[in-house]
């Protein structure tokens, strides 16, 4: 046997931090047989960050103890761009607490404590932490099915429960860190239990890391898709319609814009749109599995002694359709498609603006086929999708697949083939594709398809999920080639998701700053003086006639006034109205950039036509 620190030294390694051992992320310290397959964790290792920031979580719960030592701690995970801990504590934090904290995290890091791992039986580790007066980590261990624990300390300083792996001493975490935010969470994320304080925190290896993280949130902040839709006049929200969006007339024209030019894509790919009811008994939803599954994100309505569910998505009413009449394999593929107003009760301290909402319509559609059809039905809806990306301004995109959950419907024998079928697809149209464990849908594997925005965020938004189980619980069948009755295979599959949710990330990735032939208003048409209304209403009127999204101003306002004002509103183009333009038969176009242009009044429609036209 041999220590990771021998292993380092011996391999002449350096700046070390962690090893995988056999497949397994392991601490310096852990022994292991000579012959094991070994990887080092550095910096630069995909892993290395996480490891970092896991020991900088615990950095920051040894100073929250140190300096307020009645505070209990819960739990405190690594998380995107950074890690959490959550607190019970008599003190209130607020953002004035931070640079205290962080002081005290500097002076552990300096104190370079070293950082051993001990495993403990469950019996010890609940009397150590009972005798520390920590009741969140003793819950936390008696409700493990395990006969062991493993523990972390900072020498005698430190000591927490964790499965690890961490780094050999606080020296190695860096300085470069910031407390973000507090936030409210309830213990175990159950609303009748103690809500906790959440301390967010971000790390990172260098200084210039962290000051593009920052900078980057600052220009989240100010791409917020919120404060852009009032800026726009878009959409708001209301407490008496929690999770709900109310559209204004230019956000419902921006909502209709998309929905119609995806509905044009789906006519052109061979789809057929239904619509189905909103409320649907609840046997239904039994008889598909989703009761069970997914009862308690559903709305319920009683009636006429009947338990009603509002649907959380459109899939079982798709099949009663294709029920209707006998279909045989010369009917197939026959790709279903709505966009479906759907429910979903989530809890109200997770919904954000249009991103997370409760009411939300869904690019939704159902590929009902045969099993040899999986393969030219992928590669199909992956050009769909790469179409619809590109032309919203989104040239790249990753793909994640997502084999079986633990709760799931369907023998291992079919998830066996629905897995194998779907990978050879996906690798067939050429994408590549990372493992996403365990995240399938209950009845089927599933593709996510992840855009970058310009910020460099990721955002999960298409999905592709081969279903072999829901048509067969809902008797749903089709006449083969052999004469014999076979149930249809059902691709679930969407490219926005919720319309609601997209809206969202296109006005961040623009900044609002949408292409013309997507914004809401696409010119305003504005007058220097009333003197010039008749002049700027035949153009105006010229622009609706052409099929552009046009306004009018005619207020008594300085032109200067009127341009900030629909440069706020993220306007793409003015048209400036005056005496040279009446006198010369001409129209000045002005972009949001100030850039100008004088055309004649026949030539500005022509060109705005084109800049307007939706892609080909």
């Amino acid at each position: 046997m041999i220590s990771g620190f021998d292993y380092v030294k011996s391999n002449g390694l350096k700046k070390v931090l962690a090893l995988i051992v056999d497949g397994t992320p392991r601490d310096l310290s852990a022994t292991f047989s000579e012959t094991a397959k070994v990887e080092a964790i550095t910096k630069e290792h995909p892993l290395g960050l996480e490891i970092m920031r896991h020991t900088t979580a615990h950095i920051m719960a040894q100073a929250i103890k140190e300096l307020y030592p009645s505070a209990k701690i819960a739990i405190g995970p690594v998380i995107e761009d950074g890690f959490y801990y959550d607190i019970s504590c008599e003190h209130r934090f607020t953002p004035d607490d931070f640079p205290a904290i962080e002081k005290k995290m500097r002076e552990i890091i300096k104190a370079d404590y070293k950082i051993t791992r001990e495993v403990v039986s469950k019996n010890d580790a609940i009397k150590f932490f009972k005798d520390k007066d920590e009741p969140f980590k003793v819950e936390l261990i008696q409700d493990l099915d395990v006969t062991e624990v493993s523990l972390y300390h900072h020498e005698d300083k430190f000591t927490d429960l964790c499965r690890g792996p961490h780094l050999p001493k606080t020296g190695m975490a860096s300085a470069h860190f910031e407390i973000m935010k507090t936030a409210g969470a309830y213990w175990r994320g159950d609303s009748n239990r103690e809500m906790l304080q959440r301390l967010y925190a971000t790390s990172w290896f260098s200084k210039e890391e962290l000051d593009n993280y920052i900078t980057l949130l600052e220009e989240a902040e100010k791409r917020d898709h919120r404060k852009i839709g009032r800026e726009m006049d878009l959409f708001h929200l209301q407490e008496e319609a929690s999770g709900s969006v109310f559209w204004h007339p230019r956000g419902w024209t921006l909502y209709r814009t998309l929905r119609n030019y995806v509905r044009k894509r789906l006519m052109k790919d061979g789809y057929v749109e239904v619509c189905t009811p909103q409320m649907v008994d609840k046997v239904l939803w039994e008889q598909s599995g989703h009761w069970e599954k997914f009862r308690q994100n559903m709305f319920i309505s009683e009636s006429e002694e009947k338990t009603l569910a509002i649907k959380p998505m459109n899939c079982p009413c798709h099949i009663q359709i294709f029920k209707q009449g006998t279909k045989s394999y010369r009917d197939l593929p026959l790709r279903m498609a709505e966009f479906g107003c759907c429910h979903r009760n989530e809890p109200s301290g997770s919904l954000y603006g249009t991103m997370r909402v409760r009411s939300f319509v869904q690019d939704d559609a159902h590929i009902f086929c045969m099993p040899e059809q999986i393969n030219s039905e992928t590669k199909k809806f992956c050009n769909l999708l790469s179409k619809i990306y590109k032309d919203l301004g989104f040239e790249k995109f990753s793909v994640k697949f997502s084999d079986r959950p633990e709760k799931r419907v369907g023998s291992d024998e079919i998830w066996d083939l629905a897995e194998d079928l779907l990978q050879k697809a996906v690798r067939e149209v050429g994408l590549d594709y990372t493992i996403n464990k365990g995240e399938g849908a209950f009845y089927g594997p599933k593709l996510e398809f992840v855009l970058k925005d310009k910020l460099n965020r990721d955002w999960q938004c298409g999905t592709f999920q081969v279903d072999f189980n829901l048509p067969e619980r809902l008797g749903a069948w089709y006449t083969g080639e052999d004469g014999e009755k076979h149930h249809p295979i059902m691709l679930h599959r969407a490219v926005l998701g919720s319309l609601e949710r997209f809206i969202g990330i296109l006005l961040e990735h623009y900044a609002g700053k949408l292409p013309m032939w997507l914004a809401p208003v696409q010119i305003v048409v504005a007058t220097i003086t009333n003197d010039y209304d008749d002049y700027g209403k035949k153009f105006y009127d010229a622009l609706t006639e052409a099929g552009i999204r046009a306004e009018f101003d005619v207020r008594a306002e300085k032109i200067s006034y009127k341009i900030r004002n629909h440069s706020v509103e993220k306007i793409p183009m003015m048209a400036i109205i005056g005496e040279n333009e009446k006198s010369n038969g001409t129209i000045t176009l002005r972009k949001m950039d100030g850039s100008q242009e004088n055309l004649a009044f026949d030539g500005a429609i022509d060109l705005l036509k084109k800049t307007c036209a939706e892609p080909a």
